[in-house]
């Protein structure tokens, strides 16, 4: 058999894998390096050889996919692999994951194929949380009998993943990997150690895609100035002082292996790689998003109104009336709709109705998952402050159609119900403090990532898309602590909508977003969200928008046009391409 033949070198995989039996972190590290030094020889491949083996096999490898920005990028990604690669022969391409949320319908052609991989979710999906709690929130200290015996199971989880990740790539002819955040959002480690035993055992080729470091809002307690606030991914530094085991920690997240190279959101995490963990420039890449041109298609009202009742459907189970749950009733039942998320609108009292299609109505947009980091109840206090303005007060109370919707698209982890339970909480307050006949004119809807419902077959209706969703928005809100990159900053401009969003961190990733140091043609408008309380002035210009939405018609013809230079998918084809050259010519 041909070294380079899948099924041989699983089996050779699997045997050898009998021979390491490390009991500590110390021990697994060395086991990398030995596997590592000792990994399958480099094929002498041509272009077209090379080419062929990936088409023949490449899939993307995450904890799960759903409809969060990980999974929508990842589509595109594939999108772009089997564009560039298909030939008469179509890229084969496999989606593996953890898990797969019904949403990941919206997302996932049929033709990509699919495979779940048990045990590989992260976070408090993986074991239900029993692993990431004692790694990141509880004391291990260095040496300890705790320490010995939780290197020894994410070893053994690791090696038991190896065989099912193994045999698929073994089947299907996998010859690229693409992992996305695997490697460097510690979500489960024993799935990032599994990544890394079967490339370097395999000899599988990998495009490591990076959107989120574990350094991205984290830093050791003893890092942290006096005062200053604790960053939500602090608890990867919990046991920094465990030195073996965060030596080992900070060498698999990511893997700076010889089939390896890193694919990044942006250029402070490639910084990041080569000055602090030793990493070589020509193996570091950052690849931007693409944005479809369905973004940038010109909606009639007719058009917005049939978007609009298409959602109606989804958050009524089937009827264009939608009638509400009170608030109250659904924060305490809230635990059992965690476990069976299903479209909603909560309103002040049970049983209201509301009519989506009205022209009544302002209509606040969250395009993302309930995620503590996104902050979504400063929205709620948005609203909460422009009803205790009185120029805005004065004319919704006038006009007593008019109705306020706040809808958040995505899903809640699990693991984000607290923030979910701040959401709602914070939605009571807005509500409880206005009088009555004002309270009952204020919604908060969840959709819960879903985009489409069965009565749409029988009344002829499409599947709400990406680009619809957008449609649906006065304007779009997005107040987030800190993100990588920020889609619905350059997906909410694609589609001319006005958006209020803070300035995220880090930063310098923020204004590489808005294009901050890029020709004015090229830059992003928007309105930034007061981190404090929200100024009259921010009030004010927020009131006129609203009453006045074509004041925003200049900045709409702006943002298109910058979208349109700087996210094409044309940017994206060559990205890969030079990606794939990179792989072909490892040394």
């Amino acid at each position: 058999m041909k070294s380079s033949d899948k099924n041989y070198l699983f089996s050779e995989m699997t045997e050898k894998l009998k021979t390491y039996n490390p009991t500590n972190w110390n021990e697994i590290s060395s086991s990398l390096a030995d596997i590592k030094e000792n990994a399958p020889p480099l094929e002498q491949l041509s272009r077209s050889e090379f080419l062929e083996k990936v088409r023949t096999g490449l899939a993307f490898w995450t904890f799960d996919f759903g409809i969060d920005g990980v999974s929508i990028e990842i589509s595109k990604y594939a999108q772009c692999l089997q564009d560039i690669l298909s030939n008469e022969k179509k890229a084969s391409i496999h989606f593996i994951a953890g898990d797969f949320h019904p949403q990941a319908d919206n997302i996932i052609k049929a033709e990509w194929k699919r495979h779940r991989i048990s045990h590989a979710n992260g976070w408090l999906k993986w074991d239900r949380g029993i692993w990431f709690e004692k790694l990141f929130y509880q004391d291990m200290k260095e040496n300890s009998e705790i320490s010995h015996k939780i290197a020894v199971e994410i070893w053994n989880q690791a090696v038991d993943l190896v065989k099912k990740l193994g045999a698929y790539i073994a089947e299907k002819e996998i010859s690229l990997l693409i992992p996305v955040n695997v490697n460097s959002n510690p979500g489960n480690m024993a799935t990032g150690l599994c990544t890394i035993l079967v490339s370097e055992l395999m000899g599988i080729y990998v495009l490591n895609s990076n959107h989120d470091f574990y350094w991205e809002g984290g830093k050791a307690a003893s890092e942290r100035k006096p005062g200053e606030a604790p960053g939500p991914r602090d608890k990867f530094f919990h046991n920094i002082n465990n030195t073996p085991f965060f030596s080992f920690f900070k060498k698999i997240y990511p893997w700076n292996g010889r089939r390896w190279i890193q694919v990044n959101i942006n250029a402070l995490q490639s910084k990041t790689l080569i000055e602090n963990n030793g990493f070589f420039r020509d193996r570091i890449f950052e690849i931007s998003t693409s944005v479809s041109k369905a973004f940038f298609r010109e909606y009639s009202k007719e058009d917005i109104k049939s978007v609009r009742l298409r959602m109606a459907h989804i958050l009524s189970d089937g009827n264009p009336l939608i009638r509400t749950i009170a608030v109250r009733s659904h924060l305490q039942n809230l635990e059992k709709w965690m476990t069976d998320q299903k479209p909603l609108v909560c309103s002040n009292h049970d049983g209201q109705s509301l009519d989506l299609t009205s022209d009544q109505i302002i209509y606040f947009l969250q395009p993302t998952r309930i995620i503590d980091r996104k902050r979504i109840e400063k929205n709620l206090h948005l609203i909460g402050a422009l009803l205790q303005y009185p120029p805005f007060l004065y004319e919704f109370d006038k006009n007593k159609k008019q109705q306020i919707v706040l809808h958040i698209t995505g899903p809640a982890p699990i693991e984000h119900q607290a923030g979910l339970e701040i959401v709602l909480k914070a939605y009571i307050d807005v509500i409880s403090q206005v009088p009555e006949t004002i309270a009952d004119r204020l919604f908060l809807a969840f959709s819960v990532g879903i985009e489409k419902h069965p009565s749409f077959h029988g009344k002829k209706f499409k599947r709400l898309t990406i680009e619809d969703i957008y449609q649906l928005a006065t304007i779009v809100l997005f107040p987030s602590e800190t993100e990588g990159r920020g889609l619905p900053i350059i997906e909410s401009s694609a589609a001319g909508i006005p958006l209020i969003c803070s300035r995220d961190q880090p930063e310098e990733i923020f204004a590489g977003v808005v294009g901050e140091d890029l020709p004015e043609d090229q830059q992003i408008h928007y309105i930034p969200f007061p981190e404090e309380d929200f100024p009259e002035s921010f009030l004010n210009k927020i009131t006129g928008l609203l009453l006045c939405p074509e004041k925003w018609e200049r900045h709409k013809k702006h943002n298109i046009a910058a979208i349109h230079k700087r996210y094409s998918r044309k940017v994206m084809h060559e990205n890969f391409h030079k990606y794939l050259d990179e792989l072909l010519n490892t040394k």
